[in-house]
């Protein structure tokens, strides 16, 4: 017996109408199938700070709604986490999160005594999203009263109990860690409540926790798949480690890294937003130290906001509206209040002065700093790291394997002989292996395998990252300047419908309309079959009475003119109500019953009567045919075009290299003759430079695109995800060729390729059939294949 039957279809759908990011897709996915029994199960789902756990959580909302659950439990261990919870799920917020078909009434401690609320809590049809902090859930005291368990007249009861006896609750535990075994009066204030499912996010799960994790994406994929900052250790060359030394620094590189951003942000054409220096202290007695030092730095009102659990409501309101571009506020002190669940995107630096030894504390603070400013990587440095100043524990925090390399290397508990991390000379880190870690087993896969050349953390002195702020700054907010002739370049990329979309007859196959006319090629004769009644004598004398058969005629028949049949078949198939009663469908109809009449041998001059039993038999073969395509119409993924237009401006790269330089991961290079953008960058040296330097030298190539990450180009992958292919290529006939290129054993090993290949392949032809935007073709090179061509002509052939 299943609850809620896993729908991968609908997964998809969700994903899709959500824009969910790969990781969340996949996490959404598996919590659906978990959840399948409702036997009450825990679940946990492990996603990085900073991919974006409200949106698995909203997706996973409309997942349960669209399923029938009415009853969904939000839990957050805080006021802070839930006064953003709140505001995720309240239309009009600048926090909510769109996508979802089925929109929530959101109750809460201040709005669940109401009248309005009661009833809906009654009502079997409304979809109920609870959003308490766990204290307010757990069981009171001799001391302590909890609104949630006191009978309410609008409810008829507590609302405790009301959640209890609901037969479809599923409870969301945001900050899952902080309800673990030994946290008994918060565990317990949830798991009294015998949800369906329990379904635990977090980014650090607890040690006791670990079996019930169903999905893991580690820190450093997220780094490597570039959806959140680098982080940088920040240190002094000098050996300076006084708290007076390290603030200094900070807000040295807060305020250099200002003018970079609002150029960014200026250039972009998007409203100004400025970098925060967030930092966490000791105690509140330590905050409110650090926040007046600061003032000697940060001396305008406003700028140096302090956040304890004595803070004010202004505070709080002040806090809230840290991104808007009219913030005054530039530097941010806390102590443990804001180390969780607390998301903004322009933390650009961060003091960490209190202890960094935990696990779970090293990239709860950390993680307050890897949202991306601008939604995606800029390739700008001061824009896409976050700088650690950790002067006096650095090397500590670095040596810390348990609290941060962990967390960042490792999908699962497991490490390999890694102790900590050093600065490598040139820059960047090195890793310094020591003895094993307790809990490696040997033969472990390394942790870093995968990520490829993507730096996940570095370590820098603060004059070298300032000076590279600096340099940046010259370039950014110049837009890269427009290469002359380049052609228009709109991408038809084909997005799956948020909703179904209308059934349309146009979908009713026209040769199967035709087969199935064949049926009806000619009348049936209906016989009148006679029986004559005759009376005989028999042997003795008697008179008996006999039957017998004599020989049939045809029956006289009601006929139609062919005429009059196509008019009611056309009427048959508008009569279903499939369809919209638009002339376009009425158009339609006409085509779908003169497919079917052609497979009977009507065409348009035709004269031939039909018998009535003849046209009602064909009445109900056409109308099975129409409702059989509907029901193919609303199985399959529904599918829209959505053209993007590719080559909008983009901000300068710091510095761009030319061509023919020494390749380097994530440099910029120009120079090129044929590229319809002034720079690019490239992955690879083998695969992705090479097949650039190929197509800016072939005469048959016309112009070449390397797209990157952040274009609005890629493949809807089947049942969830996209593909983001490497180049778009013009050649000398006006046909544009997708490209991707591959390294050899990545080609020959990578199991996704084939399914990529795949669903671009499929792409093309739906694009072709279309016609409405040009030529397209598809290709997956090696870097053997560019390494045997000579030009493009010989890589294609």
């Amino acid at each position: 017996m299943t609850w809620v039957p896993y729908d991968e279809a609908l997964v998809d759908e969700i994903a899709a109408a959500m824009t969910l990011r790969r990781p969340n897709a996949q996490a959404l996915s598996a919590v659906a199938e978990a959840i399948e029994p409702g036997d009450g199960g825990e679940y946990v789902c492990d996603l990085a700070t900073g991919v974006g756990k409200t949106y698995l959580a909203a997706a996973l909302i409309d997942y349960l709604a669209r399923s029938g659950v009415r009853n969904v439990l939000f839990v957050t261990p805080g006021t802070t986490i839930q006064t953003k919870t709140i505001a995720n799920f309240t239309p009009g917020s600048t926090k909510y999160v769109p996508g979802a078909e089925i929109e929530p009434l959101l109750i809460t401690a201040e709005n669940f005594a109401r009248g309005q609320v009661g009833d809906a809590l009654h009502d079997p049809d409304q979809l109920k999203l609870f959003v308490f902090n766990v204290q307010q859930l757990i069981s009171p005291g001799a001391n302590t009263s909890r609104r949630t368990r006191v009978d309410d007249e609008f409810i008829g009861g507590a609302l405790y109990d009301h959640l209890r006896d609901a037969d479809d609750l599923v409870v969301i535990a945001d900050e899952h860690h902080v309800y673990n075994t030994r946290a008994k009066a918060f565990r317990a204030a949830i798991t009294d409540l015998s949800p369906r499912a329990l379904i635990g996010l977090t980014a650090t799960p607890d040690v006791a926790d670990l079996d019930k994790v169903i999905y893991r994406y580690p820190l450093a994929h997220a780094i490597a798949d570039q959806l959140v900052k680098i982080p940088v250790i920040v240190y002094r060359q000098d050996g300076l480690k006084d708290t007076a030394t390290q603030l200094a620094d900070a807000t040295h590189l807060r305020a250099l890294k200002d003018a970079t951003w609002l150029a960014n942000a200026a250039a972009l054409g998007v409203p100004a937003i400025h970098p925060v220096l967030f930092v966490v202290c000791q105690t509140i007695a330590d905050a409110e130290k650090v926040a007046t030092d600061l003032t000697a730095h940060l001396s305008a009102e406003g700028e140096v906001l302090l956040v304890t659990s004595q803070s004010t409501d202004d505070a709080l309101a002040a806090l809230t509206n840290v991104e808007a571009a009219n913030s005054p506020v530039r530097a941010i002190v806390s102590v443990d209040k804001l180390k969780e669940g607390w998301d903004v995107r322009n933390i650009a630096v961060i003091v960490g002065l209190r202890a960094l030894a935990s696990e779970t504390l090293t990239e709860q603070i950390l993680g307050r700093g890897l949202r991306l400013p601008f939604g995606t990587r800029t390739g700008i440095g001061a824009i896409d790291q976050v700088d650690v100043v950790a002067h006096e524990s650095y090397r500590e925090l670095l040596r810390n394997k348990d609290s941060l390399l962990e967390r960042l290397a490792v999908a699962g508990p497991a490490l390999p002989e890694y102790s900590f991390l050093e600065p490598a000379e040139g820059g960047g880190f090195r890793v310094v292996p020591t003895h094993p870690v307790a809990g490696f087993e040997p033969g472990t896969a390394d942790p870093l395998a995968g990520l490829g050349d993507a730096d996940i953390l570095i370590a820098a002195s603060v004059d070298d990252t300032a000076a590279a702020i600096e340099a940046e700054r010259a370039v950014v907010g110049q837009l890269m300047p427009v290469v002359p002739g380049r052609p228009r370049i709109v991408f038809p990329r084909r997005d799956r419908a948020l909703r179904p979309v209308q059934f349309s007859l146009a979908s009713v196959s026209r040769s199967e309309l035709r087969r199935e006319g064949e049926r009806f090629r000619t009348n049936q004769t209906v016989s009148l079959q006679g029986r004559a009644i005759d009376a005989e004598r028999d042997l003795l004398g008697e008179v008996n009475v006999v039957t017998h058969a004599v020989d049939s005629v045809d029956a006289t028949q009601n006929m139609l003119p062919a005429s009059a049949v196509r008019v009611d078949l056309i009427t048959r198939v508008l009569g279903l109500d499939l369809v919209p009663l638009q002339l376009t469908e009425r158009l339609q109809a006409e085509e779908v019953v003169d497919a079917f009449l052609e497979g009977a041998g009507v065409t348009g001059d035709a004269t031939e009567n039909w018998t009535a039993q003849r046209a009602g038999q064909a009445r109900d073969a056409i109308a099975a045919l129409v409702r059989s395509a509907f029901a193919r119409n609303d199985r399959q993924p529904a599918w829209m075009w959505a053209p993007q237009e590719l080559l909008l401006p983009k901000p300068l790269p710091p510095v761009v290299r030319d061509r023919y330089d020494e390749y380097g991961v994530r440099d910029w290079y120009g120079g090129w003759s044929k590229s319809a953008e002034h720079a690019a960058q490239f992955d690879s040296q083998s695969a992705e430079f090479a097949l650039a330097q190929l197509l800016d030298d072939s005469s048959t190539v016309a112009w070449w695109l390397r797209l990157a990450r952040a274009d609005p180009a890629w493949i809807t992958l089947q049942p969830v995800g996209r593909y983001n292919p490497d180049f778009i290529v013009i050649d000398d006939a006006g046909v544009h060729w997708l490209v991707e290129a591959k390294s050899d054993a990545a080609a020959a090993n990578d199991s996704t390729v084939a399914a990529k290949s795949a669903a671009a392949g499929e792409w093309a032809a739906a694009v072709n059939d279309d016609g409405s935007f040009g030529t397209w073709r598809y290709r997956v090179v090696t870097e053997s294949d560019i390494r045997a061509a000579n030009n493009w002509a010989g890589l294609v052939a």
